[in-house]
């Protein structure tokens, strides 16, 4: 049975002085299905193709082993598409803006982590483009203890090598860290360093999970829109 939920027992005693955070479906929206079918229309292939060889071709780029250029090239000739430089350009530019719409309820109890004295990291597989742009044009980024890029570190999760470079980062042990994502695997590689983990799921789940474990901050939900799933029409993402 998938362990989704953290209980008391988990904490081993052990006070939690880090927030780890992911940042695709958990500090951010996700996309929607229409964001992902404006590339597979620049593309000229199907919404249900583009996506299934989007989500299995992104380690490789997320991990900064190919270029963005060389990354769409790739994925173009995969779908027997062929496609030139404006249209790249394109395809950056869309992917970049579909992940940029931060969740506002989860920035405020990310302040209010910091504002505890809680250290606060951010851990992500991003690829440099998305990374170029967020650390540009959010000011939030720069309040981060420490932030872990995988497109910088030339690692992915769920590679324990990434959370051990966090942890280092940090200057905490794993049993002094919390790490939020919203990837069984993820938290799963988290749990065996022996990091608390929260699968997220919503704010008002996260906020259940946090007073279970008796959590000290906990996000304010009151007035919080869309507390279901972050997931859009059955997708999961992976940033």
């Amino acid at each position: 049975m998938q362990k989704d939920r953290v209980s008391t027992e988990d904490t081993g005693g052990s006070p939690i002085k880090a927030v780890i955070f992911d940042y695709g479906q958990v500090l951010v929206h996700s996309p929607t299905k229409e964001d992902f079918q404006s590339m597979a229309d620049v593309l000229g292939v199907g919404f249900q193709s583009f996506y299934r060889l989007w989500e299995t071709s992104r380690d490789a780029y997320d991990r900064g082993d190919v270029t963005a250029e060389e990354y769409w090239l790739k994925l173009a000739a995969q779908m027997g598409a062929s496609i030139d430089r404006a249209q790249i350009e394109i395809l950056r530019q869309i992917e970049v803006e579909i992940w940029a719409h931060p969740d506002q309820a989860m920035l405020v109890w990310l302040s209010a982590l910091q504002s505890a004295g809680f250290k606060t990291a951010l851990l992500s597989n991003m690829p440099l483009d998305l990374m170029t742009y967020v650390q540009e044009n959010f000011q939030w980024m720069e309040n981060f203890t420490f932030k872990t890029f995988s497109a910088e570190v030339r690692l992915i999760k769920p590679d324990p090598a990434i959370y051990e470079h966090t942890l280092r980062g940090l200057g905490v042990s794993a049993g002094e860290a919390l790490f939020v994502d919203d990837r069984e695997i993820n938290i799963q590689a988290a749990r065996v360093l022996g990091i608390h983990g929260i699968l997220f799921r919503s704010i008002v789940q996260l906020k259940d999970d946090l007073e279970t474990l008796g959590f000290p901050v906990l996000p304010a939900v009151a007035g919080v829109a869309g507390s279901g799933e972050h997931s859009t029409q059955g997708i999961k993402f992976q940033l």
